[in-house]
């Protein structure tokens, strides 16, 4: 019976405002103030909609469920800002039929450059699951999808019984995405991996009027799925949420598609709709997968390059988690937020400098002119905050509370 598995990451990043050099020193606000006004456009666009409707198919179908990922900056955005936002995803847990997956906190990318600083984010987002929806994680999603054997082996650790990642074809080889596998860690998890084809169907094509699949309905799509009953235990749709009304506009016809679908899966009797931790509990492993070199969902390599690579990527990143010592010897929780506010991984994704298809998306994400421009904020900022550290800065002793950031996804506009 093939368990199709929705996964869905929610994630906003707190936008940097373009400091000028002049004002490094002097200006403790690093945050954008439009911040605000794009978390509630995408509340208004995505989140309020797409949660209605998936109440709506947790009301309808016993057996239905989902997952999300909602990084804790998001968490705290909405509750200051969209709080009717965050009470209709308190709405969704209150089914028992959604799962709400763990990561870091800040959206980071910890797990590549600080073992101890990637454990006390994935602490703190655990409890702010916890507080906010009433569950313990067991499932874990790495920003971006980032996987390899070393981060699941911190993650196994850390008490996690399954972890998600990117269905890479150069890892796979002959394997299929399509059902689970095993960490090759001391302490196995079970490894879900996204069927990347399908999933862009929905998150990148839906909308595509030169695809030759468009206009994509339920019944073609689930058509798809049922094509591989014989061949696929699960089949796991990760996607970023703002693809809903944000990324694919409510004109595309997207939400239609959405309320369709389940009806159109359950049209096969054998299908069934399953969240990670009951795929890795009930459903068998096909052997242990290893993944020595780190992969992800993001662009055409599904590599670290969409963040790392370049040096204004590494300058960048370099600097930052060498702070780790002097910020903690501070005791400042002010200043230990802004510092994990700026770990987010959305900064480092605007300074690539991709080139064709791959560098379109990147520039659609950011505010900024270009990957030098958003590398020029982010170094003003990080000297403006060094200074903090070091006593040296006129707002040293009274840094603020941050302003909120726009939601990240693989086809944002420009505000």
């Amino acid at each position: 019976m093939p368990a199709v598995c929705f996964y869905f990451q929610v994630h906003q990043p707190y936008r940097l405002r373009q400091i000028t050099p002049f004002e490094v020193g002097t200006h403790p606000d690093y945050f954008d103030s439009l911040n605000e006004e794009v978390c509630r456009k995408v509340a208004e666009k995505c989140y309020l909609p797409t949660n209605a409707i998936f109440l709506e198919h947790l009301k309808k179908y016993p057996d239905f469920r989902i997952s999300y990922s909602i990084s804790g900056i998001t968490l705290e955005q909405f509750e200051r800002w969209t709080p009717e936002v965050l009470k209709s995803f308190q709405d969704l847990a209150a089914t028992g039929r959604v799962e709400f997956l763990g990561e870091t906190y800040y959206h980071s990318l910890a797990s590549l450059f600080d073992g101890r600083e990637f454990r006390q984010q994935v602490a703190a987002h655990t409890a702010v699951i916890q507080k906010y929806f009433g569950q313990t994680p067991t499932t874990f999603r790495n920003t971006e999808l980032i996987y390899s054997d070393g981060i699941a082996d911190m993650v196994s650790e850390m008490g996690f019984k399954a972890m998600l990642s990117e269905g890479v074809d150069r890892v796979l080889g002959w394997r299929s995405p399509n059902v689970v596998y095993e960490t090759a860690t001391t302490k196995p998890m079970a490894l879900l991996l996204k069927n990347y084809r399908l999933s862009d169907d929905i998150a990148f094509r839906f909308s595509a009027r030169d695809w030759s699949a468009w206009p994509l309905g339920a019944d073609t799509f689930a058509h798809w799925l049922h094509s591989l009953d014989g061949s696929a235990e699960t089949i796991n749709l990760f996607m970023d949420y703002e693809t809903f009304g944000e990324h694919q506009w409510a004109e595309t016809g997207i939400f239609e598609f959405l309320k369709a679908l389940p009806e159109a899966v359950y049209r096969n009797p054998q299908f069934s709709f399953q969240t990670p931790s009951v795929l890795a509990s009930d459903f068998p492993r096909h052997g242990s997968l290893s993944i020595p070199q780190a992969i992800s969902w993001a662009d055409s390599e599904r590599d670290l390059s969409a963040w790392l690579g370049n040096a204004m990527q590494d300058d960048a990143i370099t600097k930052l988690y060498s702070l780790h010592d002097l910020v903690m010897s501070k005791n400042n929780t002010a200043l230990l937020h802004e510092w994990r506010l700026l770990q987010t991984s959305d900064h480092f994704y605007y300074l690539c400098t991709k080139y064709w298809s791959d560098g379109d998306v990147h520039k659609y994400f950011s505010s900024f002119e270009s990957p030098h421009h958003a590398y020029m904020a982010f170094t003003n900022v990080l000297t403006d905050f060094i200074m903090k550290l070091e006593g040296t800065s006129q707002a040293a002793a009274a840094p603020t509370k941050p302003h909120r950031g726009i939601p990240a996804g693989r086809v944002h506009r420009k505000v």
